[in-house]
């Protein structure tokens, strides 16, 4: 007679989920698709920018931190020279709501050089947004859709999570709204050679498009807004960078 083992087949780790299918289902209403339409100096073909993808591909020699998710959107809106009409480049992005009324938070670099915004919710309904405020210091802004009764969530500026403590990276990479990315903290306060040095390193992969999106931990709370990756080769090799929740963040009052 053979006796049928009952233990489970895989025991997660003590403090592991068994899923992040729960925390997905909470937060995944809040967070949004965003699209941006912008009128750029066609000389930015020259430095790498290709129409279509939201950040700029660095020529060699330039910078040293491989494809940073924060270093895309030109400064020539509109400067042609010749007084015609720039031409329109289309780029994508990722934000959250924050307050029932239509405050989205996202990266400044996201919608800067913005000429149009349309903002997609996880229902796919498309409404247009509008800069509320924005900080180049910190990369984050703030924009605004009309109407009320928007799932939002919290920022946890209070509990820190440790290195090592899993997360969950909602966004829309590579315009694939929706997507669900997990792993840990890998550590605090990297400098990443930009003006705002206390970025939060994690191993959830995120890639281009996962700009302004939020990372959340196992209760569904922001730690973060993901904003840069180290990349030699434009997709993720386990290295993101979040501007931690702890670090004064927007606000609908502010």
């Amino acid at each position: 007679m053979i006796r049928a083992s009952t233990a489970p087949i895989f025991a997660p780790p003590p403090g592991a989920p068994l899923s992040f299918a729960d925390i997905f289902d909470k937060v995944s209403p809040a967070v949004v698709s965003i699209d941006v339409t912008s009128k750029v100096d066609p000389r930015a073909a020259a430095l790498g920018r290709i129409p279509g993808l939201p950040f700029e591909l660095q020529p060699k020699g330039r910078g040293g931190q491989g494809q940073g998710q924060g270093q895309d959107q030109d400064q020539g809106q509109g400067q042609d020279d010749g007084g015609g009409d720039a031409p329109a480049a289309m780029s994508s992005g990722s934000g959250f709501f924050i307050s029932a009324d239509g405050y989205i938070v996202t990266n400044n670099h996201v919608v800067e050089n913005a000429a149009e915004i349309k903002v997609i919710l996880k229902d796919e309904r498309e409404l247009v947004g509008t800069i509320v405020g924005r900080d180049e210091a910190t990369d984050l802004a703030v924009i605004k859709v009309e109407g009320r009764g928007f799932p939002f969530v919290d920022f946890e500026n209070s509990a820190k999570p440790r290195v090592g403590d899993w997360v969950i990276a909602v966004g829309n990479p590579f315009g694939l709204g929706g997507t669900a990315t997990a792993g840990i903290i890998s550590a605090y306060g990297r400098d990443i050679g930009e003006t705002f040095v206390n970025y939060i390193q994690i191993d959830a992969p995120i890639n281009r498009g996962n700009s302004g999106g939020p990372t959340f931990d196992i209760y569904g709370r922001v730690i973060g807004v993901n904003t840069a990756i180290f990349s030699p080769s434009g997709g993720s090799v386990g290295i993101g960078f979040a501007i931690p929740a702890t670090w004064p963040t927007p606000s609908p009052n502010s």
